[in-house]
């Protein structure tokens, strides 16, 4: 019972640093309806910026998490604004081409700046936990679960309690109207990617705190927001919250079935049940 636990302990640790991942790629894809497939590579940039400010100045990685954000926000703006504008009404497929462009650039400059070397941020409480009883909860993982669900209730309270927010689920639900009652669509457009960007930002600043980095480490998160976005179902901050908690939570117990080889494979296994039973996901899609 205690092994359980603790696998259970472990899921939902996990399905806290997913739901971080996918809440900014829910974000994206319910509002302009773009499948960003860079969403990974922005997650690596925040690993990044916050290894290298643990590096050069000794800054705790969950305290350079606002500074994540804000250089991502600011990433996001530029290339929604600057590049995926353009294409921002033209079909699925060109901005599904456009955001992979975009993913290969930002991995190459990474790869010209940082090298293919692993690199991690090993802060002093590193492999330490609180113990309780025969079950282990790591600080690290802990705290990455208590910063998605401050995520996940920013951006509930933001689109909900906010002016932006009402703005951006105007432009979402139908940006012909939105743009007839003067909302300045370019603005909302590069201000949505650029939340989404700097949530990406602060779940690649947790993810630096448990896993090795590189530039090409950002692919398997692109993948696992997609299947967490699916499996929750799109338009809702709780849906996301659900996913990937759900998610993680296979995960980790498919590691203690078959073996840690087939934990991904029942993972999206089990989406895949979940789709052909609920096509809308576990709480279905908003209208």
């Amino acid at each position: 019972m205690s092994q359980f636990t603790q696998q259970v302990i472990l899921g939902l640790l996990l399905g806290g640093i997913y739901v971080a991942v996918a809440l900014g790629f829910s974000l994206v894809w319910g509002i302009l309806n773009i499948v960003n497939l860079a969403h990974g590579a922005l997650v690596i940039v925040g690993s990044y910026i916050t290894w290298d400010l643990f590096t050069r100045w000794h800054i705790d990685p969950f305290l350079s998490l606002p500074i994540d954000a804000l250089v991502l926000f600011v990433i996001g703006y530029a290339l929604q604004r600057g590049v995926i504008n353009r294409v921002i009404r033209a079909p699925l497929l060109f901005t599904f081409l456009l955001t992979f462009g975009i993913n290969l650039i930002i991995v190459s400059l990474l790869l010209l700046i940082f090298t293919p070397d692993f690199r991690s941020v090993t802060p002093s409480y590193s492999g330490n936990g609180l113990h309780l009883g025969s079950v282990t909860i790591p600080y690290i993982r802990f705290g990455g679960l208590v910063v998605a669900f401050l995520l996940a209730g920013a951006m509930w309270t933001i689109l909900n309690r906010t002016r932006i927010g009402a703005a951006i689920l105007a432009v979402g639900a139908d940006r012909d109207a939105a743009q007839l009652v003067g909302i300045d669509l370019r603005h909302m457009y590069a201000l949505t990617f650029g939340i989404g960007a700097a949530f990406a930002g602060v779940a690649g600043g947790i993810i630096s705190t448990f896993q090795s980095i590189t530039p090409t480490a950002g692919d398997p998160y692109t993948l696992q927001a997609f299947a967490v976005v699916i499996l929750g179902g799109l338009g809702r901050v709780s849906a996301t919250v659900l996913g990937g908690l759900t998610f993680g939570l296979i995960e980790i117990l498919g590691q203690s079935g078959p073996g840690p080889g087939y934990a991904n494979a029942i993972a999206f296994v089990v989406l895949v049940i979940v789709l052909v039973v609920r096509p809308r996901g576990l709480l279905g899609r908003l209208a």
